[in-house]
């Protein structure tokens, strides 16, 4: 039988504000997008633990902020030079800020849909 791999401090703490945000009576769910864990509200992603990273659908001032943090970074999945303009990685090393921006992801996705 394998062992079990532990998981990495990034992706414990993805899955304690994933805890924390979570609530059907809100529609904010946890789920998968192409393999890594999201957090979705009424069906809408608005945060993705992405490779010791957490990735998040921003605008206006937070957007800025996330994007001024050092090694932060827009996402581009295809890694073909094709950012998704909205969508900011905002890495491990900016931890403190995780929640912050998750719920100001929650707030702009939510009054999106």
């Amino acid at each position: 039988m394998p062992k079990s791999v532990p998981l990495p401090p990034s992706q414990k703490l993805f899955d304690s504000i994933a805890q924390e945000f979570a609530s059907g009576d809100a529609g904010i769910t946890k789920s998968k997008m192409m393999g890594s864990p999201c957090l979705k509200v009424r069906g809408k992603m608005f945060a993705v633990y992405w490779r010791d990273a957490m990735i998040f659908k921003l605008a206006g001032d937070a957007h800025k902020n996330a994007l001024a943090r050092k090694g932060a970074q827009l996402f581009d999945p295809s890694e073909m030079n094709r950012p998704m303009k909205e969508w900011v990685v905002v890495p491990y090393a900016h931890k403190a800020k995780w929640r912050a921006f998750t719920e100001s992801a929650l707030t702009y996705v939510a009054s999106k849909t």
